[in-house]
């Protein structure tokens, strides 16, 4: 199947042509048309899927003969939860309608907002925000829904997670009854289903991959090492193997300055990405990361959706996440638009319970490596893919502090 079957335009399918995009991914080629008919639509659609284009080229195409936006409002408001996220899904707009004279912008808090705020003056056809800026515009009255069309929750279980309900809830509350709605999810979990139930009516439902195995042009591998010696034996890797670039995750920011501290001192320069760092520098730094300017990136979790590189070869997991679905968004940043990628964990004694629930959520076991010189003290028990928490994990809440 062509994009050009989907019933997408010239100037449309052009532009995704020249970004090397041949075929719809199973998600483009079943939320397309659904979109493209007006209808409402809740998908789960892990990462690396093309998912964000599934609803923007509709988007798209639907605007293509709407008259101007007048002053103050919008057509499209794309929900995203952090900053990352919405200046990519943001560019990816630009990118796919390059050839049509529609204006979009991304909305996000830590930057002044006084640039944002003429921007909406101007009028935007289609807006992705964080909720939090999104709802101080509102009451400063920057922006008026009355002449909103499409609402897109974008990220919605990671929305959740960061204790974004109530904020979505006074957002939708604010909008035009009638309007088409999108949302997507890596997981449809209890939670998101009782969000869709509450701002979703007769949605068309669709699921890619739903046992969510990573894919299989991610080469995944774990090696045993004791807490003490991950950050030697990175440097050691990092140096043994001439990585070129490497995107590493963390669980903390403190840990984050420790360790960029720590292979400086071995020669390996690395910079720290997390909430602790301000926007303008957190955009200086992934934009140099995508340009190659910088070789090894240590973040925290805040970073695992907002990082959009096709080439990036290959993730480390410094430390495994708390949550299985972590894991994998996080070594969805390799492995991206075909090209394979390698995603490699530090496992400990102590992370044997993480390392089951996430091996318990793919549906297999993960190769085990050790390396000469750093066997661990403390041996990793053999796996239990039938583990699972005794107790549901409670939804985080959007307190960043230590991330």
């Amino acid at each position: 199947m062509l994009f050009s079957t989907l019933k997408l335009s010239d100037p449309i399918v052009k532009a995704v042509t020249e970004l090397g995009y041949q075929t719809p991914t199973p998600i483009q080629e079943q939320a397309i048309p659904v979109i493209l008919a007006g209808k409402n639509l809740i998908a789960a659609a892990q990462t690396g899927t093309g998912k964000t284009a599934s609803f923007v080229l509709p988007i798209l195409q639907n605007l293509i003969d709407a008259p101007a936006v007048r002053a103050k409002r919008i057509r499209v408001l794309i929900l995203t939860p952090t900053r990352e996220l919405a200046v990519q899904v943001e560019n990816n707009i630009a990118q796919y309608g390059k050839y049509l004279p529609l204006k979009s912008m991304a909305m996000y808090g830590g930057v002044d907002s006084e640039p944002q705020k003429q921007q909406l003056i101007e009028g935007v056809d289609i807006l992705v925000a964080t909720p939090g800026r999104l709802l101080d515009m509102y009451t400063r009255r920057a922006i008026h829904f009355d002449e909103l069309e499409v609402l897109v929750i974008d990220e919605a279980d990671r929305m959740l997670d960061m204790g974004f309900l109530p904020d979505i809830n006074k957002i939708v509350e604010r909008l035009p009854l009638q309007r088409q709605n999108l949302l997507f999810s890596a997981t449809l979990s209890d939670q998101v289903r009782f969000l869709a139930k509450t701002a979703i009516t007769d949605a068309v439902e669709i699921a890619i991959s739903p046992d969510y195995r990573t894919a299989p042009q991610i080469e995944q591998c774990l090696i045993s090492v004791d807490k003490d010696n991950k950050s030697a034996l990175l440097s050691h890797l990092i140096i043994e193997n001439q990585w070129q670039q490497a995107l590493i995750f963390i669980e903390t920011k403190r840990g984050a300055a420790k360790l960029v501290s720590q292979l400086e001192k071995r020669g390996i320069k690395a910079e720290a990405i997390h909430s602790g760092r301000s926007q303008a520098v957190r955009t200086q730094l992934l934009a140099d990361f995508k340009s190659g300017q910088l070789n090894f990136l240590v973040a925290t979790g805040i970073a695992a959706r907002g990082i959009d590189i096709d080439s990036l070869a290959r993730v480390v997991n410094y430390d495994l996440p708390d949550e299985a679905d972590d894991y994998v968004h996080r070594i969805g940043r390799t492995g991206r638009a075909g090209v394979s990628g390698e995603a490699i964990s530090f496992v400990s004694r102590d992370d044997f319970r993480n390392l089951c629930a996430i091996e318990n959520r793919l549906g297999e076991f993960i190769t085990r490596k050790k390396i000469d010189g750093f066997e661990p003290k403390l041996e990793v028990p053999a796996s239990n893919v039938a583990y699972a928490p005794k107790k549901p994990q409670k939804p985080r809440r959007h307190n960043a502090k230590n991330k």
